[in-house]
């Protein structure tokens, strides 16, 4: 896939839609008790804690940002390396290669839900800078916010994730927030060996 970063798309943002699989939290207490992987000793993800509701995680790539900004930007692709994304449609593009609306089914095991998602790309011509989005609608979800921001080093790309999770149901604080790590955990560990394997 050829690079999506370009002169004219400096700075450029856009809106996208994503629609995900119908909605439940079955198993939430369960599957959380446990401390996630990556917060165990040798993990290469660091976490930190912004806010109450917040959880950051950062990961070092092997890439240039544009390749790394390629691998995220090409949805219909996920379901062959996003282990909870089981189905992916472009529903809408403005011929730019951006997708403006997306389809998705997810499964990511602690929670399913359908909801919708605002996207906004604000990136350089070199593939850095931030992706985000922000929950629209939702059925179990209250709230699902986060951003990639991308930074080329020495080493390739750090990329960080920052991801804000609320549900609908009364959930601890504590199990909230181990769900985000989970989630984030995932999402840069298979990230990395998706592009690293290109």
């Amino acid at each position: 896939m050829a690079h999506l970063t370009s002169n004219s798309l400096r700075r450029r943002r856009s809106r996208h839609l994503f629609v995900i699989g119908e909605g439940t939290a079955d198993g939430l207490g369960s599957e959380l008790r446990e401390a996630p992987p990556a917060l165990r000793s040798g993990s290469p993800i660091a976490y930190a804690s912004r806010m109450a509701d917040t959880t950051e995680s950062s990961i070092v790539i092997d890439a240039e940002p544009g390749i790394v900004l390629d691998v995220i930007a090409d949805l219909e692709a996920y379901p062959e390396w996003a282990g909870e994304i089981k189905q992916v449609e472009i529903l809408a593009e403005e011929g730019d290669g951006w997708p403006d609306r997306v389809q998705m089914t997810m499964d990511a095991g602690v929670i399913k839900d359908t909801y919708t998602l605002d996207y906004d790309w604000d990136v350089d011509e070199d593939g850095s800078g931030t992706v985000s989005w922000t929950l629209v609608e939702a059925s179990v979800l209250k709230t699902m916010d986060g951003t990639y921001t991308l930074t080329a080093t020495d080493a390739g790309t750090q990329v960080d994730y920052s991801l804000t999770v609320d549900l609908k149901i009364p959930v601890l604080g504590m199990l909230k927030r181990k769900a985000e790590k989970v989630i984030i955990d995932t999402a840069l560990k298979d990230l990395k060996k998706r592009v690293e394997s290109l």
